[in-house]
């Protein structure tokens, strides 16, 4: 909501501006089609050359995160302690009883209650290839954090790939903007025999191209490259809770400790209260 608020006070501060300054919007109506199509066409004909389909596909789906905001919230850090104080506790008292739940997470009667973690593809692989590792003896912390950082790593560098086009679009409008100008100052040559009324309409119309071209990668792109960045941040600090648990397991550590240490790092904002989590994990203690 905040995203759109602010595109919205964007536009009416530039353009209302504009227009208390005394300015016309007819010439900008009338050539903003025009401009439009060459700026925006030659920017996504660039993107397309040094990209492939499904990346250009997976930008516009992006795209929406800036509206949308990060897909975990602060309760789904709340689950994702809950679920993962089962897990390791089961994997301390039995590790034969936790394979029914990595083995086949779709199936388990533990992950079924968490049912977004469950869908998560990048989460399961985490923790069910992780708590499997440790389960044949693979369990050292340091190896495995390492291996978790890769993983999450490449995670980030391929959900960041949508930020990286946006802003590669971002720098390239202002230029595409003076394009969108030269050709038409070269209309504008063209009809240099006209009176100067029509002219100072071509030029006018010619100038909306660098005036489109800087306000588009500035108070649109732009913009939208770091909220998404943001946004993408926000997502991987879901897998780095999740890592964090993990590692202190594999360290040892009670599993309320682990939980502990975990939700220490978790950004203020997702945060979940210390006394609400405590409270809740007894509840599932009781009924485990």
């Amino acid at each position: 909501m905040i995203a759109l608020a602010g595109i919205v006070f964007t536009f009416i501060m530039v353009f209302g501006g504009y227009l208390l300054a005394g300015g016309k919007m007819g010439i900008i109506l009338k050539s903003l089609p025009f401009e439009i199509m060459i700026i925006g066409g030659a920017a996504v004909g660039a993107f397309a050359v040094g990209n492939t389909f499904e990346s250009l596909k997976q930008t516009c789906k992006d795209t929406l995160k800036v509206f949308r905001g990060s897909h975990w919230k602060a309760e789904d850090y709340d689950q994702l302690l809950k679920l993962l104080f089962q897990l390791i506790s089961i994997a301390r008292k039995s590790p034969v009883a936790l394979e029914e739940h990595i083995d086949k997470p779709s199936e388990s009667s533990i992950f079924s209650q968490f049912s977004k973690i469950q869908n998560d593809a990048a989460a399961l692989d985490i923790i069910c290839d992780t708590l499997r590792s440790a389960s044949m003896n693979y369990d050292d912390p340091m190896q495995v954090e390492e291996l978790l950082d890769k993983k999450i790593d490449e995670t980030k560098h391929h959900r960041e790939h949508s930020v990286h086009g946006l802003q590669s679009v971002a720098d390239g409008l202002p230029a595409l903007g003076i394009v969108a100008a030269v050709l038409g100052v070269i209309k504008t040559m063209g009809s240099i025999d006209q009176p100067p009324e029509v002219l100072g309409k071509l030029i006018g119309g010619a100038l909306v191209g660098t005036f489109l071209g800087v306000f588009l990668a500035y108070c649109l792109v732009a913009p939208f490259a770091i909220k998404l960045k943001a946004t993408v941040d926000d997502d991987i600090n879901f897998y780095r809770t999740i890592k964090e648990v993990l590692v202190s397991h594999m360290h040892q550590h009670p599993p309320k400790i682990c939980l502990e240490v975990a939700r220490q790092n978790i950004p203020h904002h997702f945060r979940p209260d210390f006394s609400e989590l405590d409270e809740a994990l007894k509840n599932l203690k009781t009924h485990a």
